[in-house]
């Protein structure tokens, strides 16, 4: 059976209301999919079945569930490159140059999904960080499962294959039965919690680069700007933030510049001031 359009109305209004992600008429078919495994876990016949018992008596767990199933987004090592290569070769030579008294880069990938962004940028500054200097790397989604496998660093065959240069995988990994798991000295630089963007952030230090690739195409303008507010308020006035290749603040928010870096482009807090914060001149 596919879903009606009531049972479509509850998901999208679910998930609207607890992630902010917009579902837009026409996704039908993915809420189906996605939450087939959800309903066969639960022992449900079907997603249709699974539906109408949570809205006879609604279920936090799987309500929680829904959300998870349909806020796990596609991943990979070191996706789209370019970003990865403007950090070696723009922004971490600026910021060696600028942390020099500290020796220290902070980075936060803020929809780190099963954590093969948020390794991969631990493997960058492995790889291109002065001897003596440190880094503290956090991941965060909204997915509690996709924390848990963050965590857990073990990923299959088909997973390091998508992205992973060999030379990498032999260096930064170990094997862990059939799977390939992070080994310590890099995990112990990376942290991983769970974390709603649209919602007010915790306090925390502030990030050097924050990677907040490929998540505001799920949001409206509203809370776009929202997401956009929140990352600067946690951005250093010198700090570098990466969107996705189909993402950008122009007409969203102007408390950033574009600016080149390599053969892509970054985002800058205009003038060095943080959201909220006045401004100069």
């Amino acid at each position: 059976m596919t879903l009606s359009q009531a049972e479509f109305t509850y998901v999208s209004t679910l998930v609207r209301k607890e992630a902010s992600i917009v579902l837009a008429p026409g996704k039908e078919y993915l809420v189906e999919a996605r939450l087939i495994p959800v309903a066969r876990a639960v022992g449900a016949a079907n997603v249709n079945e699974f539906l109408a018992e949570l809205q006879r008596r609604p279920n936090p767990a799987n309500q929680r569930r829904i959300i998870d199933a349909l806020t796990t987004n596609e991943t990979s090592w070191f996706r789209d490159r370019e970003p990865f290569l403007a950090l070696t070769d723009v922004v971490l030579p600026e910021l060696i140059k600028s942390r020099a008294s500290t020796r220290k880069i902070r980075i936060w990938s803020a929809a780190s999904s099963s954590g093969q962004e948020a390794y991969s940028l631990a493997i960058t500054m492995q790889e291109n960080l002065p001897p003596g200097w440190s880094y503290e790397i956090m991941g965060t989604d909204i997915s509690t499962e996709m924390v848990k496998r963050a965590e857990a660093a073990e990923y299959s065959q088909v997973e390091v294959n998508r992205g992973l240069p060999a030379q990498q995988l032999v260096q930064y990994f170990e094997r862990a039965g059939a799977h390939w798991r992070i080994t310590a000295p890099l995990r112990k630089n990376v942290s991983f919690r769970l974390m709603n963007l649209t919602a007010p952030l915790p306090a925390m230090q502030p990030f050097d680069i924050v990677f907040l690739r490929n998540v505001l195409i799920y949001f409206d303008v509203a809370t776009k700007r929202t997401v956009l507010q929140n990352a600067a308020k946690l951005l250093r006035p010198d700090g570098w933030l990466f969107l996705g290749a189909a993402e950008t603040t122009i007409g969203i928010d102007d408390n950033y510049e574009r600016v080149a870096a390599g053969r892509t482009s970054a985002y800058r807090v205009r003038n060095g001031v943080p959201a909220g914060a006045p401004r100069r001149g």
